[in-house]
């Protein structure tokens, strides 16, 4: 299933279809994805600073193997078209989504799939970056997924905006390719993993971090697809064609 347009509907259009891939992406991992002892929940605040541990857990559990609950831990660095790597600290602050946490309470990883509304203004866009970084400052591990065109505001797209608040380095959109999927490790050395798609692109499965060196793949095509053939017909026909449908005509 590729990748739609979005820029063709309202933003209520995709925040509807936002708002069931979350959960849709929560049940998967859910599913047996996740180790036991981690659940993932939708739009719980981060809490106070922790560390990037799994305090129960301990890491010799933590092994890439497939156990009772079926979840498949990966140590092995994933392979995506770009890699970015830094030592340097973070400077900015602030801070909810789909949260994974240890236990029902430690915060180890979110995924954010961003909305046409974190970039509608500088604003927005400024308090989304700035709650990432906070995310990725209390050890947490962030997936980000953008499916939007760059904005004024962000004009070499939302990871080069994310990553410049760690490090500043030239960043390029490769030929083709408009929109962003960025896993963000965070432990003594962050790391970004970076996958550039487009519209009519399949979506690959992205790494999530539980841990420093330790990552599940996250279904996004999978579950993209599900929650799109679920969608009500004339949504979809929208999507396709950029054609809103006529509302009826109430006079008799």
């Amino acid at each position: 299933m590729p990748i739609h347009d979005w820029t063709r509907v309202p933003s209520g259009i995709f925040h509807d279809f936002h708002q069931t891939w979350t959960i849709q992406i929560k049940t998967a991992l859910n599913a047996g994805l996740l180790p036991k002892g981690l659940a993932a929940l939708v739009e719980q605040r981060a809490g106070p600073k922790e560390a990037d541990v799994l305090t129960v857990e301990s890491r010799k559990r933590l092994r890439p193997e497939r156990n009772d609950g079926g979840a498949v831990l990966t140590l092995q660095p994933p392979i995506t078209k770009i890699v970015r790597r830094t030592t340097k600290d973070f400077y900015a602050d602030r801070a909810n989504r789909i949260v994974v946490k240890h236990h029902l309470g430690r915060i180890v990883a979110v995924i954010e799939i961003v909305s046409p509304g974190n970039k509608d203004s500088r604003a927005a866009l400024r308090d989304f970056v700035e709650k990432t970084i906070d995310f990725l400052r209390q050890g947490i591990h962030l997936l980000v997924v953008d499916l939007s065109p760059p904005s004024p505001r962000d004009p070499l797209g939302i990871h080069k905006v994310i990553w410049d608040e760690i490090h500043e380095e030239e960043f390029t959109f490769p030929d083709g390719k408009d929109r962003i999927l960025a896993s963000y490790e965070t432990g003594g050395a962050r790391a970004a993993y970076v996958e550039p798609v487009t519209v009519g692109d399949a979506l690959p499965d992205m790494p999530l971090f539980l841990a420093t060196g330790v990552h599940i793949r996250v279904p996004l095509e999978a579950t993209y697809q599900a929650v799109w053939q679920a969608s009500p017909e004339e949504m979809r026909i929208a999507v396709e064609t950029g054609v809103m449908p006529e509302a009826d005509d109430d006079d008799d």
